[in-house]
């Protein structure tokens, strides 16, 4: 498992917060959690339809919400 330093260097679109969704990993500046990302894309939608309905995200933060462990 990668140490939080390690980890917070590889994921700078991903933060969490105690008092935001109760400490679930988050996309920064948003209230979307990293695992309701993971459970949109596994359930089929497109990273383009994502970015239509949550115009607050990014590609970039959809790819490290997918890779985030």
């Amino acid at each position: 498992m990668l140490d939080n330093q390690r980890k917070e260097n590889m994921f700078t679109l991903i933060t969490s917060n105690p008092t935001i969704l109760g400490g679930k990993p988050c996309i920064a500046g948003t209230r979307i959690s990293v695992e309701f990302i993971k459970e949109l894309i596994a359930n089929g939608a497109p990273k383009e339809e994502i970015l239509l309905i949550y115009p607050q995200l990014s590609v970039e933060a959809i790819e490290e919400a997918i890779k985030y462990k």
